[in-house]
């Protein structure tokens, strides 16, 4: 059973005079890696924006569990079903990777029994050592960051992680290991993972591509 859908959703701007998606239906389900592949232009991050709760669609309806996200409460959404991950991290450099993630359990509302402890669970399931879970944020290397930035999204146990380009920034080997985080929380842990990326390595160890188009309008004939 897909846990979201998108029942024919399109997204324009400019009052509707620039059409970014049009008319999309797409599933996605728990223990599933989709990738969402296209040019530049064709809406990608347009549409992490929308499955997020940041914007709403023009027209057509995205579903989390069967309800209407427009209709549910988008603050509750965003802190507790879907955890986001950026491609420049976005974490907060005067911190530890302890405390980023610490915080963001703070944010969240949810209760923990012992929060250091939950914490330091999610970064070492995502590898990271004691000395570097201990460190400021721009000690750690990009590869490390993401780690930490993946922590950060588990911090209030989503079903859904969406990421925007998670390994845009990383070199092949460190790009592999990423990608071997997002499967064990995928096919082990039974999430949905959703990647947007231009890498067609990523693409291939997903195991869905949902591939955009730009939209082009056709020129009435003269």
């Amino acid at each position: 059973m897909a846990i979201l859908e998108l029942e024919k959703v399109s997204y324009a701007y400019d009052s509707k005079k620039v059409i970014v998606l049009d008319n999309l239906d797409y599933t996605f389900e728990n223990g599933k890696i989709y990738a969402i592949t296209g040019r530049s232009g064709a809406g990608k991050t347009t549409l992490l924006s929308l499955l997020s709760g940041l914007t709403n669609p023009t027209s057509g309806k995205i579903l989390y569990k069967g309800q209407d996200i427009k209709k549910q409460d988008k603050y509750k959404y965003r802190s507790n079903c879907v955890g986001v991950i950026f491609q420049s991290f976005n974490l907060l450099t005067n911190l530890t990777a302890l405390e980023n993630v610490m915080l963001s359990m703070d944010i969240s509302g949810k209760k923990f029994t012992d929060k250091k402890q939950y914490a330091l669970d999610l970064l070492y399931k995502v590898g990271l050592t004691d000395d570097e879970i201990n460190r400021h944020i721009l000690k750690l290397s990009g590869g490390q960051q993401q780690r930490v930035a993946i922590a950060r999204a588990l911090s209030y146990n989503p079903e859904i992680i969406l990421a925007d380009e998670p390994t845009g920034n990383l070199d092949l080997e460190t790009q592999d290991e990423i990608m071997d985080i997002f499967k064990m929380l995928a096919h082990k842990e039974n999430r949905c993972i959703i990647l947007v990326t231009h890498s067609p390595d990523v693409a291939k160890q997903s195991d869905i591509n949902y591939q955009l188009q730009p939209f082009r309008k056709n020129t009435p004939k003269k």
